[in-house]
This record gives structure tokens, C-alpha cells and sequence, in this order.
């Protein structure tokens, strides 16, 4: 376990964004069920991408790294049955992909994972699968892993599903359906949020010959269709991009975040929007971005972040230091992250005098009041990390965070980085 010791300070420089994690799951998961040889280049090494690496070696892909870090998969278009148990780790955007794939083998397929994975809700998805035919069941009968998956392949057909839960449910079925036994039509019961993580997936499940005709509320998918190899080159991550880029408004300092595309597909590219309008300076370029703090206080957050829910916890720093008063809606979904984020981030910032409160689907942050350092328990979540080391820049003392390595599950350099933006960061 792994503690680090923040104090306050500024910020100067630039640093290059980490790649994609969303970006390079998928990449993965495509070139795995593709025929032949497909290289991803840049690809983001970290827990989840790990775990999804091992979970597509389970089901026959090969996949190695190369001394360039470029990673070689020859894919397996007819998933085998694993051998043991799928160990999603914490990763919820493995066991969410993986689980229609897995009905595409033959025998019966395993998947769990940690402690907090085995807290994140499935249900939607098994009861999707067993509308297309698939015999899938929650091992504990409440609708969350471990889960088990009676292949023999997909039937198609028509599946109600709701998208307001989890977009990576819905990926994880566009992945699957092409190899179905019959057409398949996914149909949204509810409005689609987080819409920007299945439009990455529809681009990537193109550039691997894949059609999928997308209609209102709904995706038609053909059957008997064959992945093709290709080639990704990973950009980098607003994700994770948001916590340095936030640092530099509110320590007015200016920093600049290298392999950000302009034109990137990502949603939490939402980030540069939201910085503008609470006053910070920031300049795009084709790919970077530069952000520098302003003199005058930050204007209040005001946001809507059904799209964009992982930027939520970086909005919540910027609105503890902003004048006034921050209300950020749209964030239900939080509550079934790696932690229950709403309640985490509550509970943490309170430590450092944060007055956040929260109501139904919202978080209300009051701020422009001295945040003060703390020892900060980040709940196993990476987001709670980041963003309470990003507070503690501005908080008068040290702040203390525990169990830092859970940074590692999207973000294995953000201390390097933090060191060489110039803040002080120990560990002990």
C-alpha cells in the first residue's frame, strides 16, 4: 500500500497525456475477434488494460508487447471456451465487454473480479443477453458478479435494454452480435447516456469491417459478418488529461497537455468547454491543449454530465474553489463506479471544509472557501484519488492520501507527471 504526502503549490510545463483507456479496450477487444494480425500502437498499459488482455488471451487471442510497447494481437474469430475462471479484476469495462463474447464459445464461461467489480450491477445486460437466447445468469442470483455464461453461440434477434444505465453495455453487445446466428436489433427502452463511448465503439467496430446501421433509439446489426484486422494508433486521454488541465486553473499556473486530439471522438473532451467557462484562459491547438488559471476567481460549475460522468469529480474540485455556487447534474450513475463516487467525493472533500451537498441527481458545492488538507481515504477509486490530489494543490497544509495505487487502474504516471509539473509529491 502505497501513501502520498501533497502540499500546496504551482504548476509550469508540459507534459504528454496518457493514451486512452477507453480507446485501447476497445482496440483490444476488435483486433482479438479479428483474423489475423492487428497492431495497437501507444496502447495504455494499467490494470484494467491488463485485465482485459488476459481476459482475451482466455478465449484464444495471442497477444504480446513488443520492445516499442506496440502491442501484436492475432486475433481468435471463433472465441474458445477459457480454461479457468475470466478475472476482470476491478475492471468494469472488461466484464461488461466480455460477457456477450464469452457466449460466442462453445462451453460455459466464468467471469469475476475484485471486490469492488463484484458490487457493479450486470443485471441489464443478462437480462439483454437472454432475450437474443443466451443462458447467462448472476452466480448470486442478485444481478452482479461473478457471472456465468452458457455458450454455444447467440441467436439475435430483438433486445430491449436501457441506456441510461451503462453505455458499456450496450458496447458490449455491438461487439458480440455481429457473430450472431440471426440479425440482431438492439432497442433502447430509455434515452442513451454516455453517448460518446458507443460512438468510439461503432468507429472502431468500422475500421475492423463491422456494419452496424444505427436507427432511432435503436442498432441494427447483420449476422454471419467477420472481424478484419487493423491497425490503431491510441490517442491520448481527456479523462485522465482533466486532472492537470483543472490543476492549472484553479493553482493559476499554466500547463500544457500534449496528445489531445482537437477532433477526438472522446466526450470528456466536454473538460476544455467546462475550463473556458469558468474562466480559465485555454488554448486548443491541433493536438494539445494549453490552460493557464486566471487572476479573478473561477465563475461557478454548471453542468450536465450524463455524457461525461468521469469528468464529475474533477468538476467537483473546480467548484470547491470557484466563487459561488456549482451544481453538477446528471450524476446518478456514480453511485455504481468503482466506489460509490457521489458518497466518496461527499465525504472526502468534507474533510478538506468542502461544503458539498448532495440532492437526487446532483451534487451542490458552495465554494471560494480555503480548503485545508486531510487525510484523504480514496474508497479503491482512482477518480477520488486524482481529484483530492489535484485539491490538495490549493489546501492550506498537507493532505495524506491512502492507497494511492489504485491511480495505477487508469493512470500509472500521474505522480511522475504531477513531479514534473513541479508539485511536491512524497511517498511513504
Amino acid at each position: 500500500m502505497t501513501d502520498i504526502i501533497i502540499r500546496g503549490g504551482s504548476l509550469s510545463g508540459s507534459v504528454r497525456a496518457p493514451p486512452s483507456k477507453s480507446y485501447t479496450h476497445r482496440a483490444i477487444i476488435a483486433a482479438s475477434l479479428s483474423s489475423g494480425l492487428s497492431k495497437v500502437y501507444n496502447a495504455l498499459i494499467c490494470d484494467d488494460i491488463q485485465a482485459t488482455i488476459e481476459a482475451c488471451q482466455k478465449i484464444g487471442a495471442e497477444v504480446s508487447i513488443s520492445g516499442d510497447g506496440t502491442l501484436r494481437i492475432i486475433g481468435s474469430p471463433k472465441p474458445k471456451t477459457p480454461d479457468d475462471v475470466i478475472n476482470c479484476r476491478d475492471s468494469g469495462s472488461t466484464i461488461r465487454f466480455m460477457t456477450p463474447i464469452c457466449a460466442l464459445a462453445d462451453g460455459i464461461t466464468v467471469l469475476t473480479g475484485g471486490r469492488s467489480l463484484r458490487n457493479r450491477p450486470m443485471g441489464p445486460l443478462l437480462d439483454a443477453l437472454s432475450q437474443l437466447g443466451v443462458r447467462c445468469y448472476s452466480a448470486r442470483g442478485d444481478g452482479r458478479p461473478p457471472i456465468i455464461v452458457f455458450g454455444g453461440g447467440i441467436r439475435g434477434g430483438r433486445a430491449a435494454i436501457r441506456g441510461d444505465v451503462s453505455s458499456q453495455f450496450i458496447t458490449g453487445l455491438l461487439f458480440a452480435s455481429p457473430m450472431a446466428e440471426n440479425d440482431t436489433s438492439i432497442v433502447l427502452s430509455t434515452p442513451l447516456e454516455s453517448r460518446p463511448y458507443v460512438d468510439m465503439s461503432l468507429n472502431i467496430l468500422k475500421r475492423h469491417g463491422i456494419n452496424v446501421k444505427e436507427e432511432q433509439e435503436s442498432f441494427h446489426i447483420p449476422s454471419g459478418q467477420e472481424y478484419k484486422p487493423h491497425d490503431h494508433y491510441v490517442e491520448g486521454d481527456y479523462s485522465s488529461a482533466s486532472f492537470l488541465l483543472a490543476a492549472a486553473a484553479i493553482t493559476r499556473s499554466r500547463v500544457r497537455v500534449e496528445n489531445l486530439l482537437r477532433d477526438s471522438l472522446q466526450g470528456d473532451r466536454f473538460i476544455v468547454k467546462i475550463l473556458s467557462d469558468v474562466g480559465a484562459e485555454v488554448k486548443i491547438y491541433s493536438d494539445s491543449v494549453e490552460v493557464a488559471g486566471s487572476r479573478e476567481p473561477l465563475k461557478p460549475v454548471n453542468v450536465d454530465l450524463r455524457d461525461n460522468p468521469d469528468l464529475a469529480p474533477v468538476c467537483a474540485v473546480l467548484a470547491c474553489v470557484a466563487k459561488g455556487t456549482s451544481v453538477i447534474s446528471g450524476v446518478r450513475r456514480l453511485r455504481f463506479k468503482e466506489s460509490d463516487r457521489i458518497e466518496a467525493l461527499r465525504e472526502e472533500l468534507s474533510k478538506m471544509d468542502a461544503d458539498i451537498k448532495v440532492l437526487d441527481d446532483k451534487l451542490v458545492i458552495k465554494g471560494a472557501s480555503k480548503l485545508k488538507g486531510a487525510e484523504i481515504d480514496p474508497h479503491g477509486d482512482h477518480r477520488i484519488a486524482m481529484a483530492c490530489a489535484v485539491a490538495a494543490l490549493v489546501a492550506e497544509g498537507e493532505t495524506i492520501i491512502h492507497n494511492a495505487e489504485c491511480i495505477n487502474k487508469s493512470y500509472p504516471d500521474f505522480i511522475r507527471d504531477m513531479r514534473l509539473l513541479g508539485v511536491e509529491v512524497l511517498e511513504r
